[in-house]
């Protein structure tokens, strides 16, 4: 199979997609010249995602826009902006773009949630624990997830400076198979093909290697703070959580209806970053070999076959808890005879697992004062072995 045909297979698969992240960057959700929202463009975007919520697909959004959009409430357009007036715009703008995305997808009958995060938010391991069940449960209840930077108290030293690297980050916290960047370019070129008429697009990465690296060029100028440089930084850190990329050319409506079809039947060109391993196995590998662990949790026989069978730990198969950890932190999981069975991340900490330790799942609530998740350790966050 030659490049473009698989690179065809793959956009084609689109619509199987377990859980997709699209990305919508600054220049394309904000007219430069007017500071609106581009309203008639977005609501065709949120046609293309009700068709493919209609195909079972999970849909979050990561969505850049808000200093644009909230600069010109505030008298602040036509100059370079102080980080704290950056601050003070996207505290204006983003009550306007989540209005806006509350409206257009509220035709299709779908709910949205605000989500804002920050870096400390993805990378401390209680914080990605709190997001990954927030957004998971938004899913489950039938929500769309709009996520952006929280842009009011971020600093510049915690500040992603772009939402490729966050939507990217956000892949990795939820497990998601493919991540779509939707751009004012459609994919990688071997140069900037603004400057270069000899530049040949590439349909197709399996690997970043230098040579890729070097191929992006300088951002572009107005609202974008990204370039393809980001882009290329989101496509690392999505390969190595096992899930599938596309930079693709979004100025266009319904731009994603155009990446499901062939290029030659007028679908869209883009670059398709494709990872050798699925989103579970990459976190699992992670969970395998990334983390010291800070506890143990000594289980019965009835626990250990049922996660051998592929089950999550239930508190009431736990018969002792060592160790000092906190929710979110990495312990062993031993049988009744002291041999490992794996290890995971804990829905709760050490004080709080002994005292549930033994108990069903109905009586956290009772015993904890509060309802947490009904497994100690989800089989998601297991590896056995």
């Amino acid at each position: 199979m030659d490049a473009m045909s698989d690179v065809g297979a793959v956009a084609q698969d689109l619509g199987s997609a377990r859980r997709l992240i699209i990305k919508i960057g600054s220049a394309l959700m904000v007219d430069a010249a007017t500071h609106r929202i581009r309203h008639e463009w977005l609501d065709s975007v949120a046609d293309d995602v009700a068709a493919l919520r209609a195909q079972g697909v999970e849909v979050v959004i990561v969505t850049s826009g808000a200093v644009a959009c909230g600069r010109e409430h505030l008298g602040l357009v036509g100059r370079v902006l102080r980080l704290e007036e950056k601050q003070a715009a996207a505290a204006t703008g983003q009550i306007r773009l989540a209005h806006a995305y509350q409206e257009t997808l509220a035709r299709h009958g779908i709910t949205v949630a605000q989500v804002l995060l920050t870096l400390d938010d993805t990378e401390d391991r209680r914080r990605h624990l709190n997001g990954r069940a927030t957004i998971e449960t938004l899913l489950k209840l039938g929500a769309v997830p709009v996520i952006n930077e929280n842009d009011t108290v971020a600093t510049a030293e915690i500040r992603f400076g772009d939402n490729d690297r966050l939507a990217a980050r956000v892949a990795q916290m939820i497990s998601a198979d493919t991540l779509v960047l939707l751009s004012d370019i459609d994919g990688l070129y071997t140069a900037d093909p603004r400057k270069d008429p000899e530049a040949r697009h590439i349909p197709l990465v399996r690997e970043i290697t230098p040579e890729i690296v070097g191929m992006a060029g300088e951002p572009p100028p107005g609202y974008s703070s990204g370039g393809m440089v980001t882009k290329i930084v989101a496509g690392r850190i999505a390969l190595s959580a096992g899930c599938r990329m596309a930079i693709a050319m979004g100025k266009r409506t319904n731009p994603l209806a155009a990446l499901l079809k062939p290029v030659a039947q007028g679908g869209a060109l883009a670059t398709w970053f494709v990872p050798g391993a699925e989103p579970r196995t990459a976190r699992k590998r992670w969970i395998a070999g990334s983390l010291k662990p800070l506890g143990t949790l000594t289980v019965d026989d009835g626990a250990v076959g049922a996660l051998l069978k592929g089950g999550s730990l239930l508190p009431a198969g736990v018969r002792g808890v060592t160790g000092d950890f906190e929710r979110g932190d990495l312990v062993l999981v031993q049988g009744p005879d002291g041999r490992t069975v794996g290890r995971g991340l804990c829905a709760y900490g050490a004080d709080d697992a002994r005292a549930i330790a033994g108990r069903r799942s109905a009586e956290i609530e009772t015993v904890l004062g509060y309802r947490g998740r009904d497994e100690i350790i989800h089989r998601d966050d297991l590896v056995l072995g």
